[in-house]
């Protein structure tokens, strides 16, 4: 495709703190290349405002390379943008025309309340991982991994269930804002290997727990997790996640 300019309107969420009221500023930005990426045309525009005296619009991002899952925006609608199976680092300014208006706001969650404009609190999935997404027991090293069969099937879900990198977009297009696609990854990815198999139960029931204690909504089904999902985690694995979690409750009534 052809590299092009653009004007664009951004109607953009402003909030100093979870404490205050926040809503929409507009702002025109001009000359913008369809080859950035849509952080570089939101640093375009901070660069024009501290130019102009004004305050920046916060957001997060690390590494830029769609792996770490920090650049969490709810763009016209959808969270990371238009673009499937993409993080909003990795979405380009040509999924856009001359004259659009682009909406921007954070992830909308109880659970996740605003830090400042498109920042929020995301360290309730890190409570949850620390409840339970882990293993503890002595596993050994690298080396002694090779030598434990691991049965094909399992070894590639549990690699798919792996590749979640916690964006929490799941949670901010869920109409409950639940975390089960979350949550069913790591207890996914952990459940189906050997060196996961001692805290098999306990992990279940203690992530689940902080995940309500958290605040998080309930699951019902709607799948707009998994299609908004920039690593294509499959709706099974909450299928999985609720297995894992009958029979651990089963097993402690026991």
């Amino acid at each position: 495709m052809d590299h092009y300019k653009m004007n664009l309107t951004l109607k953009v969420w402003r909030q100093k703190n979870n404490k205050t009221k926040g809503g929409f500023v507009t702002y025109k930005v001009e000359n913008i290349s369809s080859e950035m990426s849509f952080l570089e045309m939101m640093d375009v525009l901070n660069e024009r405002l501290i130019s102009e005296g004004q305050e920046p619009v916060a957001f997060d991002h690390d590494c830029r390379e769609g792996i770490c899952g920090t650049c969490s925006m709810y763009i016209n609608g959808r969270p990371h943008g238009p673009w499937h199976a993409n993080t909003t680092c990795q979405l380009h300014m040509r999924a856009y025309k001359d004259g659009d208006t682009i909406t921007v706001e954070p992830w909308r969650a109880n659970a996740f309340p605003v830090i400042k404009d498109l920042i929020v609190d995301r360290s309730g999935f890190d409570r949850i991982i620390q409840a339970g997404g882990f293993i503890s027991v002595n596993t050994g090293n690298a080396q002694d991994a090779n030598s434990l069969p691991v049965a094909k099937d399992l070894s590639d879900a549990s690699f798919a269930a792996a590749a979640c990198i916690g964006c929490g977009a799941c949670v901010a297009a869920c109409k409950n804002s639940s975390a089960m696609l979350f949550v069913s990854a790591k207890v996914s990815h952990l459940s189906l290997l050997p060196q996961g198999e001692p805290e098999r139960k306990s992990r279940a029931l203690a992530m689940v727990a902080q995940m309500d204690k958290e605040g998080f909504g309930s699951c019902t089904n709607t799948q707009a997790c998994e299609s908004v999902c920039p690593k294509e985690i499959s709706m099974t694995s909450i299928a999985r996640l609720n297995s894992e979690y009958l029979l651990a409750g089963l097993s402690e009534r026991s």
